[in-house]
């Protein structure tokens, strides 16, 4: 059984809610990212409590996938009797189980991988299934999204996507044989703004933002020992914004660095909705009064963009 959020946009529970490409469904534009509650070995109990307080601040639309360690798993146990109430997402390609073994973009491993996720989510379909960032000769060589083309037609998923960044993000909506693409956009990284977001918008696909709040890199006093977060913390030390520099690092609500960051990718044309993960259900509620806050104003909206422009060198690609 799939969710059943359609619509045509407004506000529920506080959050914004926006029409998701052609699909006809409905999103909140603040999402559940499944990554953090996997690689935080989260319990059972928080992941309840974390759905529960999502819910009640609005959101409606879950993004996990099969390599996030027991992400779907957790997800899975704590929605089962809900499902309904829930858009659910996932990506496929990486095994949880023997990521030694690398991925596997074959169309058959591509299936097999759609029907693991069902399995550790319980549900015997999900909304949305997306190609988790292969390469673009991948891509070209078409197994993968054949795959992806028979778990849709076989009924496990409503609608398939692509999540990736750059040329292979290009080449996914160009193809178009998706219905979403979920890419990186935040204050420092950009480069979907002009490469890839006005083409799905064109296009009419689904966007999920994916990192939109650049990891919170400000909060880090030196390069973090996470290297997931080491470009972007690279990154916004040579970008210099005022807003996250300083003691502006530790100011809270909208106009603190987390609201500006967060009210930056909500705006872009195009962007449907923000995966944000965390651990800790008060979270929903402060990221949606930073949202209610609106748009940022043109003046530092256009320093962001004009400060992207003058320092972002060749090599300042997307971020899968």
């Amino acid at each position: 059984m799939a969710g059943c959020a359609t619509g045509g946009g407004g506000k529920r529970g506080g959050v914004e809610r926006r029409k998701f490409g052609a699909t006809g469904m409905e999103v909140a534009v603040l999402g559940f990212g499944g990554a953090e509650i996997g690689y935080e070995q989260a319990t059972p109990e928080t992941v309840n409590q974390l759905l529960n307080a999502a819910l009640d601040a609005g959101l409606n639309t879950i993004d996990t996938a099969e390599c996030y360690r027991e992400s779907e798993v957790l997800i899975g146990d704590a929605i089962a009797h809900r499902r309904r109430d829930f858009l659910l997402f996932t990506k496929c390609g990486h095994t949880a189980e023997a990521p030694a073994k690398g991925p596997d973009w074959t169309r058959d491993g591509v299936v097999k991988s759609v029907e693991r996720s069902l399995a550790r989510l319980r549900t015997d379909a999900v909304d949305l299934v997306l190609l988790h960032s292969c390469s673009l000769d991948e891509l070209k060589k078409g197994e993968c999204i054949a795959g992806l083309e028979d778990a849709k037609k076989q009924g496990k998923t409503r609608f398939i996507g692509y999540s990736g960044d750059g040329q292979a993000a290009k080449w996914a909506i160009e193809s178009g044989r998706f219905d979403a693409l979920e890419t990186s956009i935040n204050i420092c990284d950009q480069q979907a703004l002009n490469m890839t977001l006005p083409l799905a918008r064109e296009r009419n696909m689904g966007v999920i933002a994916k990192r939109p709040i650049a990891n919170a890199v400000w909060r880090y006093d030196e390069k973090p020992t996470n290297a997931y977060h080491h470009e972007y913390f690279r990154r916004l030390q040579q970008l210099g914004y005022e807003f996250a520099a300083g003691d502006h690092r530790k100011e809270l609500g909208p106009d603190g660095p987390a609201g500006i960051a967060l009210r930056f990718t909500a705006m872009q044309p195009g962007v449907h909705v923000l995966i944000v993960g965390t651990t800790k259900p008060q979270r929903w509620s402060e990221n949606a009064a930073l949202l209610a806050a609106g748009p940022l104003d043109k003046k530092l909206y256009d320093s962001i963009r004009t400060r992207w422009f003058a320092i972002a060198g060749q090599d300042w690609v997307g971020q899968t």
